[in-house]
């Protein structure tokens, strides 16, 4: 009977009914094969839908969209350009750094693409980067705005996984900062080949303005990590404060929003949101179900009898990944997963916490991959080129990415080394 619903769950997607009804129906078809009345899905919906961390995806999105309009974007690129001035590929260092620190801030991957997009791909191009490069190098930069906290796949992990929400922000600090790095030798080594300009060197005045004037857009990532690491607010209260610091610093010292478009500003955060919460509500209800199916402890019993090893799993597991990234979104591929793989991890010795490290970058993955890369798409939008030039460009990338994955999936101590120390 349940691998029966996963047909309809699998026919239901390939006729296009969008994913949050697919992952409805199914679950609807699993209550009744088990003779449980249609009330019963509605009040489970319910009561997934109390859980407080939730909250915390909405006020999220709001930060990231009062950032994406309100200058901190610009103000963060001409603070890297202040301090990388005169260097060779500097504006793709630029783009790279810029990234960081903006998904510091704002746990989307879109978010961060679109903001810093929007900045800097015009700004390679007037210097001659080619076009693939320039879109490719933005589009995998981006996606470090889900595994550099705060991260909203890292909350519904959290959510679904009953895992600590700080933990595993702290655990994607390290990687992240090792997948920025191996970027930014990318664009060194190309900066080299291609003969890419660097930028024109600044007075000492000016280095200063634009430091200072980029102190209010870096007080909110210090802002949040006070907040969660510090003990004064939970994850669901830090992400209000950064909504209402991001507002305070678009208005009152950038000055790029006005209070008449807070109203429309925070519909469009309110609309982002309210598709991931019913995607959420739909997808709890169907890992409820399939939990009590038998399904994931058969999948873990088979496992146990094939005798595969732990690194074995995570081998198998990264490659199902890639292949679901290129069909489904980040949120989409957590929800229908994760209730059939968190039984698997305990009898392999597979911490929790790595373990959603490792999906993360297979999700920053999901975001650059064809045919249904987001990230892709976004960047076409915005810069005019073509999606055969976005993917010739991420590809590069994308080869980096797997190697990173692969060096993190096996070496956990680079997830697990910062929340123990912080946390024991």
């Amino acid at each position: 009977m349940a691998l029966l619903a996963i047909l309809v769950f699998i026919v239901t997607l390939a006729i296009g009914v969008p994913i949050f009804i697919a992952i409805g129906l199914t679950a609807v078809y699993g209550f009744v094969i088990d003779n449980q009345p249609l009330t019963a899905f509605a009040q489970k919906a319910i009561d997934e839908l109390n859980a407080p961390m939730l909250l915390a995806i909405p006020f999220f999105v709001m930060a990231a969209t009062y950032m994406e309009k309100g200058g901190i974007a610009a103000a963060l690129v001409d603070m890297g350009s202040a301090w990388l001035a005169g260097v060779r590929g500097s504006l793709g260092l630029i783009s790279v750094m810029s990234c960081v620190m903006f998904a510091a801030i704002c746990g989307s991957s879109v978010a961060t693409c679109l903001a810093m997009g929007t900045i800097m791909i015009p700004a390679m191009l007037r210097h001659r980067y080619p076009r693939p490069f320039a879109v490719g190098l933005i589009g995998a930069a981006g996606t470090l705005g889900i595994l550099i906290p705060p991260s909203l796949p890292l909350i519904l992990y959290g959510v679904i996984a009953d895992q600590s929400v700080p933990r595993l922000f702290l655990a994607g600090v390290v990687p992240g900062l090792l997948v920025a790095f191996a970027f930014t030798i990318w664009v060194l080594v190309q900066a080299r080949r291609l003969n890419l300009a660097g930028g024109e060197g600044i007075e000492r005045s000016q280095f200063i303005r634009l430091n200072l004037r980029a102190l209010p857009a870096l007080s909110i990532p210090v802002i949040i990590g006070a907040c969660i690491y510090g003990g004064l607010t939970t994850v669901t209260e830090a992400a209000a404060v950064a909504a209402l610091a991001a507002l305070v610093v678009s208005i009152g010292f950038y000055r790029t929003m006005r209070f008449a478009d807070i109203v429309p500003a925070t519909a469009v955060a309110m609309r982002s949101a309210a598709v991931i919460i019913i995607i959420v509500s739909t997808a709890l209800v169907f890992g409820h179900w399939i939990t009590k199916s038998g399904v994931p402890a058969a999948a873990a019993r088979m496992i146990g009898d094939a005798g595969l090893t732990s690194w074995q799993f995570l081998l198998i597991i990264n490659a199902i990944m890639f292949v679901l990234g290129m069909f489904l979104e980040v949120a989409s591929i957590l929800l229908i997963t994760l209730p059939i793989l968190l039984p698997m991890l305990a009898p392999l010795g597979i911490d929790p916490i790595h373990f959603a490290i490792i999906l993360t970058i297979n999700m920053e993955l999901a975001m650059i991959t064809p045919p249904v890369g987001l990230n892709l798409y976004v960047l076409t939008g915005i810069s005019g080129t073509s999606i055969g030039e976005a993917i010739q460009g991420v590809l590069p990338f994308i080869v980096i990415l797997v190697t990173m994955l692969m060096l993190i999936t096996y070496v956990p101590v680079l997830s697990l080394w910062l929340p123990t120390l912080v946390y024991g």
